[in-house]
């Protein structure tokens, strides 16, 4: 059993708490090892990991603390997928569900459909019991000053998380508020299944960073396409990264595949991450 997770690949502000940021980290793994230690599903211990990062409003860029919109507006996207069946739900541009992930896994759970969109989604993620709350909840003080003082960008764009079960099944979650000062109404590769999420029987990759790059080059499903192609997991990675790279993008992204090889590149300064193995203690990078 193994959780692997990221906060997004950026950069770091100087006055960062660190120790603090390793902490959450950490507590996002337990979240997952709690499920997973339990004989839970891949997919339930990715969840886990996505809504604990939702909730914490001082490091990551989804849920609540997310980063605004250019008229100072919030919009959260989210995306799971199951690797045993290919099943995905997601959903984009929600202001009103507390949990965005779990509003994309009341998607896949309840409806024929992938990705559903704005109030729309939040009214269907209310009728499935996703709790809601007033946009004004998600908006913080702190995210409204970066986006008024137009400070350096360092927010952590984009939450992720990817898991390997008792059963060998896998599953990625991601979340985002998306970037700084974005135009309302656009949407990232988080969201997207292929682009920025992706989960087969082989491998489940959740991407982080400048989204419309990774859109355009397809970048979670280019890796799986070339894992099931005999390429090896961090050869993948890296080329789709490349492949980022030359279409003028930066980021990272976590992988994992059935045999329990974890890959977990990056083109940006940092790449807040973690790794729970069953029988080890957690372990986190910034």
């Amino acid at each position: 059993m193994i959780a692997v997770i990221h906060a997004g690949a950026g950069a770091f502000a100087p006055d960062e708490r660190h120790d603090d940021y390793r902490e959450a980290l950490t507590q996002a793994l337990q979240r997952a090892r709690e499920v997973l230690e339990r004989n839970g599903s891949a997919l339930d211990a990715a969840q886990a990991a996505v809504m604990f990062m939702e909730d914490e409003v001082d490091f990551f860029n989804a849920g609540r603390g997310a980063t605004l919109c250019n008229d100072g507006t919030v919009e959260l996207s989210a995306a799971v997928m199951r690797g045993s069946d290919r099943a995905a739900g997601a959903v984009a541009a929600v202001d009103r569900s507390r949990y965005p992930v779990q509003a994309a896994r009341a998607v896949l759970d309840r409806s024929a459909h992938v990705l559903l969109i704005g109030a729309a989604a939040d009214r269907y993620a209310a009728e499935a019991g996703v709790e809601q709350r007033e946009p004004t909840y998600f908006i913080t003080e702190r995210q409204q000053r970066r986006l008024r003082d137009a400070e350096p960008v360092f927010d952590h764009d984009t939450v992720g998380a990817v898991c390997l079960d008792a059963d060998g099944a896998l599953a990625a979650a991601t979340s985002t508020g998306g970037r700084r000062g974005q135009l309302p109404g656009r949407v990232g590769d988080s969201p997207l299944i292929g682009a920025g999420t992706w989960a087969d029987d082989v491998v489940a990759i959740s991407c982080t960073g400048e989204g419309e790059a990774f859109i355009r080059a397809g970048a979670a499903r280019q890796i799986a396409a070339l894992i099931h192609g005999g390429s090896q997991l961090d050869a993948a990675a890296e080329q789709v990264l490349d492949d980022v790279a030359a279409l003028g993008g930066k980021g990272g992204l976590i992988a994992l595949d059935r045999r329990g090889q974890v890959a977990m590149p990056v083109s940006t300064p940092a790449m807040p991450r973690g790794v729970w193995r069953s029988g080890e203690a957690p372990t986190v990078w910034i």
